[in-house]
């Protein structure tokens, strides 16, 4: 009993920290004048509900970020990479920072709106120049949106990623980047003397990628503990239900249901996931979900 009830609270904190950021995301009544605007939800669960950490911008090792300058706005993730655990190292303060300086950065007008990819780059190079060495790494998604051309730039390293969704077919995606078999493109920053032994990229080895938008096209953006659990199928049903949509209850309901989905696959040992699949086709023999930290930005495009 004592479990279910601390459940309970962590997946009641994890869907509410979604809720309470409808404002840090998108505020149509006020931007709907000039033009375009983005109405989100955001939803997520650490991988670990009893150490991993649920608070305003994290869901375990998973960061993300929602930033606004003049006509454009700025949404990202970030993943930790969780094997730095096994050394001492805290996973997620390494994504944290690259997503809480990329906020930093959009909200003083620090960045060029076409080029997300020197967004990550410049929050990375502050990372490296920290007086107090932030040591691990992390892929990461960042997608800006100028609102005076409907146009969308992003940036994406790693197996994080998004997804565009019009009249109910996918119209954009990122692509997945990976040295091999479940092991991405990150950024790192490893401990002295084992800079031979950890990959580390360039943030200008990101994929990129720029595009138009639509009136009620769908945007997700989330990690690979999405993308790892649940069908492509799947994602798409769902965000097909709240194309054209403006409601952000409506949206964050979505968002909360894609979340608890992957959540769910993630731990249910006989279901054949994406990263089953993935795995069975490298050779290797593998059934079920595969656990990991979810972090969910869902969004429509009001026109």
């Amino acid at each position: 009993m004592h479990s279910i009830y601390w459940t309970g609270r962590l997946i009641s904190r994890a869907i509410w920290n979604g809720l309470s950021n409808h404002s840090t995301c998108s505020d149509h009544t006020i931007t709907k004048k000039r033009g375009v605007s983005l109405v989100s939800g955001i939803c997520g669960f650490p991988k670990n509900f009893t150490e991993g950490r649920i608070r305003r911008g994290q869901f375990g090792d998973d960061a993300w970020f929602c930033g606004k300058f003049k006509a454009l706005e700025v949404i990202g993730v970030a993943d930790g990479v969780g094997g730095w655990r096994h050394y001492g190292i805290d996973p997620g303060e390494f994504s944290n920072f690259l997503m809480r300086t990329c906020e930093r950065l959009v909200s003083m007008g620090k960045f060029v709106p076409s080029e997300p990819a020197g967004l990550l780059a410049r929050s990375y190079r502050e990372l490296l120049e920290n007086k107090q060495p932030i040591l691990g790494s992390s892929t990461a998604c960042v997608i800006v949106l100028n609102k005076e051309t409907s146009c969308i730039y992003a940036a994406n390293i790693g197996d994080s990623g998004f997804v565009i969704v019009r009249k109910g077919e996918v119209v954009h995606r990122s692509s997945e980047q990976q040295h091999y078999f479940n092991t991405p493109f990150q950024l790192s920053l490893p401990p002295p003397g084992h800079s031979n032994l950890v990959l580390s990229d360039s943030p200008e080895s990101a994929d990129t990628s720029t595009f138009g938008v639509e009136n009620g096209d769908v945007i997700l953006l989330a990690t690979d503990g999405v993308f790892d659990n649940v069908p492509d199928q799947l994602l798409i049903t769902e965000m097909c239900k709240i194309e054209g949509e403006r409601d952000p209850t409506k949206i964050q309901s979505v968002a909360n249901t894609i979340a608890w989905m992957a959540r769910s696959f993630a731990f249910d040992g006989n279901f054949l996931s994406p990263f089953a699949q993935s795995a069975r086709e490298n050779g290797i023999d593998a059934i079920g979900g595969k656990p990991d930290d979810i972090t969910v930005l869902l969004a429509t495009v009001a026109i």
